[in-house]
C-alpha cells in the first residue's frame, strides 16, 4: 500500500512537495519553492522532513517556481536521482533554475553588503553549480501518458495539463 505525504502548498499555494512513499519505492511530486510573505520563505530554509537521499526519483509536474524552484536545495542536501519530468519542462527549467539561484547569490550578496542579516554572512539558498548539478539528473518523458518505472514498482505518466 502506498502513503501519500504533503510536505507543502497545503496552508499555501507555494512549495508545493508531495512524498509517494510504496513499498520499494519512495518519490517526491514536486520540489518548489515557498514564496510570498518572509514566514513562508524561511520555510526554505527548514531541513526536508524526509531525507533527500532517500528519494528514489523526484517527478516534476510544471516548471512553476513554486513546483520547481527547490529542487536545487534538495541536490545540495544530497539527493543525486532523476528528475522526471515533459521536455517542455525541461526546457524552461535550463533558463529557471540558473536564474533562480542567481536571485540568490544576489540577494546574499546584497543582505551581506548592507548588513541586512542576522546571519553572518549570508548565504544563498542554493548556488549556481547546484542548478548546473540539478540540471544533470533531468530525465525527459513524453506528453503521451505512457508510463515511465521512476522507482521500484512506481510508474508515472506525464499528458499535456495545459497549466
Amino acid at each position: 500500500m502506498a502513503t501519500l505525504s504533503f510536505w507543502g502548498g497545503v496552508g499555501t499555494v507555494t512549495g508545493s512537495k508531495y512524498l509517494i512513499e510504496g513499498e520499494r519505492g519512495r518519490v517526491l511530486v514536486d520540489c518548489g519553492l515557498f514564496q510570498g510573505l518572509r514566514e513562508l520563505r524561511e520555510k526554505n530554509w527548514e531541513d526536508p522532513p524526509f531525507d533527500p537521499k532517500s528519494l528514489d526519483a523526484v517527478i516534476i509536474t510544471h516548471a512553476h517556481i513554486d513546483h520547481t524552484g527547490y529542487l536545487p536545495r534538495l541536490v545540495a542536501l544530497g539527493f543525486n536521482n532523476p528528475v522526471y519530468c515533459s521536455r517542455g519542462t525541461a526546457d524552461l527549467l535550463k533558463l529557471l533554475l540558473p536564474d533562480s539561484a542567481r536571485l540568490q547569490e544576489e540577494d546574499a550578496e546584497y543582505r551581506n553588503r548592507k548588513g541586512l542579516t542576522r546571519h553572518k554572512p549570508a548565504l544563498p539558498l542554493y548556488t549556481e553549480d547546484d542548478a548546473r548539478a540539478t540540471l544533470k539528473l533531468m530525465r525527459t518523458c513524453p506528453n503521451t501518458g505512457e508510463p515511465t518505472e521512476v522507482a521500484p514498482g512506481m510508474r508515472a505518466g506525464f499528458h499535456v495539463a495545459g497549466h
